[in-house]
């Protein structure tokens, strides 16, 4: 099973978010009739999945992979430094600073070749690495507090790649309610096809330990103008409209930021 963490922290006004992300694999399920026959002999060709039977984890995360992603703060020396060295069996795939949303926040996506033993594997040699131990010291100093997520990816999203810039991220979180995780699954499923038409979706991603039911997707875009256009053209395809229609009762709550990559970052 292929795993991420996403870890955000902020640095400037003393205030730390952090938050673990990894893969998954998406079969999706129907939800029922729609106002219209006509979405409902769509949803017939959508594989159906009976959650009573598995775990969504199980249901939704890749198997072919096994990867582990984490995001977090450190300082610019640091990140390439433990990127580069292959005694460490991770990777960084992004860096970005918030420019708008929760201001003085640092976001750093991580992946792990090999999933939870090669987190383990990294996290017991960063404890000898002596760089990385005055990095925690001095980090301790600026941090107000720190909050831990696991996730997994879903297979219907694009694996997270380098790819050139300049660009602006975005990173939409969503809380699900309770038992509706296979559902949105099988909505985005079918929706993430309609957003890809421009290369703009990067990666999606659901929790498993932390604020649990809640999904993140990153988005890049070359600029807010170029991010309002794409989004209004996607009310233009056929089938958008019932996504939104469909998913927006599974949300309790949602929030989005735009993130500037970093020089480091591979995600440009």
């Amino acid at each position: 099973m292929a795993t991420k963490v996403l870890q955000r922290v902020g640095c400037g006004l003393k205030l730390t978010r952090n938050a673990f992300v990894a893969n998954g694999q998406l079969f999706a399920i129907t939800r029922g009739l729609s106002g219209s026959p006509d979405s409902w002999f769509k949803s017939l060709f959508v594989r159906k999945v009976d959650p009573r039977k598995d775990a969504h984890s199980h249901v939704l995360a890749k198997k072919e992979d096994n990867n582990l992603y984490k995001i977090q703060c450190m300082y610019e020396d640091v990140l390439p430094s433990i990127h580069a060295d292959p005694e460490y069996p991770c990777e960084l795939v992004g860096t970005w600073n918030t420019w708008y949303g929760e201001q003085d926040q640092a976001v750093h996506l991580w992946r792990y070749r090999g999933g939870y033993p090669a987190l383990t594997e990294v996290m017991n040699k960063l404890r000898q690495n002596k760089d990385f131990i005055n990095y925690r010291t001095e980090r301790g100093k600026m941090l107000l507090s720190r909050r831990n997520q696991l996730l997994l990816e879903f297979s219907f999203w694009n694996e997270p790649s380098p790819r050139p810039g300049p660009n602006i991220y975005e990173l939409r979180s969503y809380q699900l309610r309770p038992g509706t995780m296979i559902e949105w699954g099988n909505y985005w499923a079918r929706a993430i096809e309609i957003r890809q038409q421009n290369q703009e979706a990067v990666g999606g991603f659901f929790s498993q330990i932390g604020s649990l039911y809640q999904v993140h997707h990153l988005w890049a875009y070359k600029d807010l103008q170029s991010r309002e256009n794409i989004r209004n053209a996607a009310w233009q395809r056929e089938g958008w409209d019932e996504v939104v229609y469909y998913t927006v009762p599974l949300i309790q709550h949602m929030e989005s930021s735009i993130m500037i990559p970093m020089k480091t970052s591979p995600l440009k």
